[in-house]
């Protein structure tokens, strides 16, 4: 996938995954140093960063099983969570790759005997993969299914 530079390639990039992979999709749009989640100092009424830019940061919501969302930054990593499991820290670049892992079901969940756990798996391009610890309690059917 290209470098996807701003916020809006980015939204422009996952509505061509939902596209592809005949989801519904709702993006919602927070411009503004007041409004995104990650500039909760800002002034009042102050729009702009010290910089002058102003911050762009997207909200979007996939339809159908699994339940995926994903919250770009201005700073060019995202917030993923797929079935309510957060996955933090995912570069902007590498959205679209963790979610045709995900929508291609290539996706797993890996059980560990001890100590007891489970791990979402998210096998990348490039023989990486993220993992992310989760409760138990946070298995639903979907994840279940993708347990090895």
């Amino acid at each position: 996938m290209d470098h996807l530079p701003s916020t809006e390639a980015a939204v422009t990039a996952l509505r061509a995954l939902a596209a592809e992979y005949g989801r519904e999709i709702r993006v919602t749009h927070d411009i503004g140093a007041d409004q995104t989640s990650r500039r909760t100092a800002a002034g009042v009424c102050a729009v702009s960063d010290p910089d002058g830019s102003l911050p762009h940061e997207a909200y979007a919501e996939f339809g159908g099983v699994p339940r995926v969302n994903v919250r770009l930054y201005p700073e060019d990593d995202a917030l993923i969570e797929v079935e309510g499991i957060a996955c933090p820290d995912i570069a902007r670049d590498e959205v679209p790759a963790f979610l045709r892992s995900v929508f291609d079901g290539i996706a797993h969940v890996r059980a560990r005997r001890f100590p007891p756990g489970y791990f979402l798996v998210v096998p990348m391009p490039g023989d990486r993969t993220h993992k992310e610890y989760m409760p138990s309690l946070q298995l639903t059917p979907w994840l279940s299914s993708r347990a090895r």
